[in-house]
C-alpha cells in the first residue's frame, strides 16, 4: 500500500569500499541519508575521516576501515568488520578500483595486471566473501559492483585495461546475478559515464580546453549534459533496497543515453 516502503533501507547494514573515491563518497552519502549502518573502507586516512564525519553528521552510525582489499584476507575482514560493528551485511557496495591510461605499446604488462586486479579480482573477491556471510544470514542481500560505459564500449585513449576490466565486472555481474539468485541475493551493477567529481572537475570549467572536450563528448549524450552526483542517488538507492528484489545480473547505465545511441 506504500510503494516507497520498497525503497527503505532503514537500519541496514552496509559496506562501501573505495570509501573516498568519487563513487564511494556518493554511495556513503546517500546510504548514510538512507538511514543504513555503514562500514566504510579506503586506503586514504585523511580522506576517509572526513567522508565518514559527513555521514555521522548525517545521522549514520560509522566503522571506519583503513584498508584496501587487496587480497582474500582483507576481503573477508572487511566483512567480519560489518559483523562486529552491526551484527550483519546486508548491502555491499564496491567502489574501489583504478585506471591506467597508456596506448597498448606504451602500457605495461604490470599496469595492466594492476588494473584488472583492482577492477576485477578485487570485485570477485569482496563478491565472494559478502555472498558467504549473506547466505549464512540467510535472509538474502545487496551487491553492487561498479562497472562503466567503458565496460561496453571502447575509448582511442589509452583505455585497453580500463575497458577489459569493466566487462569483466560485467561478466561477474551476470554469472552471479545467476549463481546467487536462490540465496535471495542480488548482483548489479552501475555503470556511470562521466559524472562530477574532483577527477573530472576540470571537464565542467569554463575554459577553452573543458568547452572542447565537453562539447564534443555532449554530441553523443541525448540529455545534453554530463553527470551530477544526485544521478547516481536513485539507482543505488534502487539497487540496494527491496526495490530491486526481482532484478539481478543487470548493469544499469547511468549515463543520459550515452549508450542509447
Amino acid at each position: 500500500m506504500n510503494p516507497l516502503s520498497m525503497f527503505d533501507v532503514n537500519d541496514n547494514v552496509a559496506l562501501i569500499t573505495g570509501a573516498s573515491g568519487a563513487f564511494g563518497m556518493v554511495a556513503a552519502r546517500i546510504l548514510a541519508g538512507s538511514g543504513c549502518n555503514l562500514v566504510l573502507a579506503a586506503g586514504n586516512q585523511t580522506a576517509l575521516d572526513e567522508i565518514a564525519a559527513e555521514c555521522r553528521e548525517i545521522g549514520a552510525a560509522v566503522v571506519t576501515v583503513n584498508t584496501r582489499p587487496n587480497d582474500e584476507d582483507a576481503c573477508e575482514a572487511l566483512i567480519a568488520e560489518a559483523v562486529t560493528g552491526f551484527g550483519r551485511l546486508d548491502i555491499l557496495v564496491v567502489a574501489s578500483g583504478m585506471n591506467k591510461v597508456a596506448l597498448i605499446n606504451d602500457m605495461t604488462p604490470s599496469d595492466f595486471s594492476a588494473v584488472m586486479d583492482a577492477n576485477v579480482t578485487q570485485s570477485w573477491l569482496l563478491a565472494r566473501a559478502a555472498a558467504a556471510q549473506m547466505k549464512t544470514q540467510g535472509d538474502g542481500g545487496k551487491i553492487v559492483l561498479v562497472s562503466s560505459a567503458r565496460g561496453l564500449l571502447g575509448h582511442p585513449a589509452g583505455y585497453t585495461a580500463y575497458c577489459a576490466s569493466k566487462a569483466a565486472v560485467d561478466g561477474i555481474t551476470k554469472a552471479l546475478g545467476c549463481e546467487l539468485g536462490p540465496a535471495g541475493i542480488t548482483v548489479n551493477a552501475i555503470a556511470p559515464t562521466v559524472f562530477r567529481s574532483p577527477l573530472t572537475a576540470w571537464m565542467y570549467e569554463d575554459t577553452e580546453e573543458a568547452t572542447k572536450v565537453r562539447n564534443g563528448f555532449l554530441a553523443r549524450v541525448p540529455k545534453g549534459r554530463l553527470g551530477e552526483p544526485e544521478d547516481l542517488a536513485g539507482p543505488l538507492l534502487f539497487l540496494a533496497s527491496k526495490a530491486s528484489d526481482f532484478y539481478t545480473g543487470h548493469i544499469l547505465y547511468a549515463d543520459g543515453g550515452y549508450t542509447a545511441g
